[in-house]
């Protein structure tokens, strides 16, 4: 398999204003050779105008991009030659697959053989053998996007920009095509910036995730560490459901530290972050008691109502304060008998706290 020349990207204090509107605010990373990194955030968040920047398609207000060191800043879109999936495919109609993945190669000006080898392999490699004498319309969504990615990586660019190229595809084909990019990267070698507005998707593919907010970097790390280990309640609260506890009387201890809420005694080993009078629980470290542990920290609370999801059970409680908090227990696992309005205790291991 061959493997593509990665490049690393930089981007310094990256800026981008449209009127008075700032869109973008000091964006500064480096995405190294070979990433796979994901700009997630809500919309309106910068995300796709950080990438049309790093494409050439918008040039920044302020700051400095760089590419393997080399400043890219004025360097114009087809200067670049970064390979660019949108977001509804972009394919040419009139044009067969072959004919589609053939054309940024007929623009480079290669020889007839280069380009038939070239498309034969891109064919087999995202799966259309057979398909190649079909336009787009003859096509379902998964096999069009696979024609858009073949077009992208067919002259090896050393950046792949994917915006939010699965958006259209229901859930099922969404899955193979989150599989079938993921191959791709791993085969290529090459440097993957993707776009996307869900949560599962970036944590699933990516080797870092960049999240956006208001125009502002938040947090750039591994999935796990944006996960378990978020920079901040923004953070925290995007990334799927969290139970936020409002605690007091906070001190550190030897093993990490010590607080209260709602009168019960809680414990905070390791130091998970800056203590604070914020503690979040992720739901799937929660487990439900009918009567109060022996270890750990546990919080008196009421059932207020069960959603059954199949192999897992959400739950919704109260505390004593009426504070919401959200838990996800296996099903299997559930107390038989469980009613709305039962008296329950919320109980999590203390290791498995974090500070806001």
């Amino acid at each position: 398999m061959r493997k593509i020349k990665a490049a690393e990207i930089g981007a310094e204090a990256i800026g981008k204003s449209f009127g008075s509107f700032a869109a973008l605010t000091d964006i500064s990373l480096t995405i190294g050779r070979g990433e796979f990194v994901t700009l997630l955030g809500p919309s309106g968040s910068g995300k796709t105008t950080f990438l049309m920047i790093l494409a050439g398609f918008e040039a920044a207000t302020t700051g400095r991009l760089t590419l393997d060191g080399h400043d890219l800043t004025n360097t114009p879109a087809e200067a670049r030659a970064f390979g660019m999936v949108f977001q509804g495919y972009a394919l040419f109609p009139h044009m067969t697959v072959e004919q589609n993945i053939a054309f940024p190669l007929k623009v480079q000006g290669r020889t007839d053989s280069d380009i038939k080898r070239r498309v034969g392999e891109m064919v087999e490699m995202v799966g259309l053998g057979g398909h190649s004498h079909k336009r787009p319309s003859g096509l379902s969504g998964g096999q069009q996007q696979r024609v858009a990615l073949a077009r992208a990586l067919v002259y090896d660019p050393p950046v792949l920009l994917l915006d939010e190229p699965f958006s259209a595809l229901d859930k099922n084909l969404r899955g193979q095509m989150q599989d079938e990019v993921k191959r791709l990267h791993r085969e290529l070698g090459t440097t993957f910036v993707f776009v996307t507005h869900d949560q599962s998707e970036a944590l699933a593919l990516s080797s870092r995730v960049a999240i956006f907010d208001k125009g502002t970097l938040q947090q750039i790390a591994p999935p796990k560490e944006v996960y378990e280990r978020p920079a901040n309640r923004f953070v925290a609260e995007f990334l799927g459901d969290i139970n936020i506890l409002n605690i007091s009387d906070v001190s550190v201890t030897p093993d990490g530290a010590q607080a209260s809420f709602e009168g019960q005694s809680l414990r905070i080993a390791g130091m998970p972050g800056t203590p604070s009078r914020v503690l979040a629980v992720r739901p799937e470290y929660m487990s439900l008691c009918l009567t109060r542990p022996d270890t750990g920290n546990a919080i008196a609370a009421t059932l207020r109502d069960l959603t059954y999801l199949g192999a897992e059970t959400q739950l919704s409680l109260a505390s004593a304060g009426q504070v919401p908090l959200v838990l996800s227990v296996p099903t299997a696992a559930l107390p038989t008998g469980l009613t709305i309005g039962a008296s329950v205790w919320a109980a999590w291991p203390p290791d498995r706290g974090i500070f806001l």
